[in-house]
């Protein structure tokens, strides 16, 4: 688990994708909580939403945010193969990485409204 202070610095790249091997959207944010979140709850990328690519499979973080978005350029010129390879590295199952990563420090939601009968 990261801590906040680390998250705060720097950049990070990231990959989300709709299922194991399948379609993929690399990323780059300074706040990876947030960026995740927005993706998972449908208000990040269009592309994300419309693909249904909500599975957080790669995290790489950067000293700054520069070599973040160089990475990421590089990144998404590579072939899938050498995409699913990078992944695989760190997460052959593609497994998603939400849950171990960031889900407890998650934003909170909006309340939901208090329905009364009666």
């Amino acid at each position: 688990m990261r801590d906040n202070a680390s998250m705060a610095q720097g950049g990070w790249l990231y990959i989300m994708a709709n299922r194991y091997r399948g379609g993929m959207y690399v990323g780059v944010t300074a706040d990876p909580i947030q960026r995740v979140y927005q993706h998972r709850e449908g208000t990040g990328s269009q592309h994300v939403r419309d693909f249904g690519k909500h599975r957080l499979v790669y995290v790489e973080h950067h000293a700054t945010i520069e070599g973040a978005i160089a990475r990421e350029k590089l990144v998404k010129k590579w072939r899938r193969e050498w995409k699913f390879g990078l992944i695989e590295a760190d997460n052959p199952e593609w497994q998603d990485l939400w849950e171990q990563w960031f889900a407890t420090h998650a934003p909170p939601e909006k309340p939901s409204p208090v329905s009364s009968t009666g």
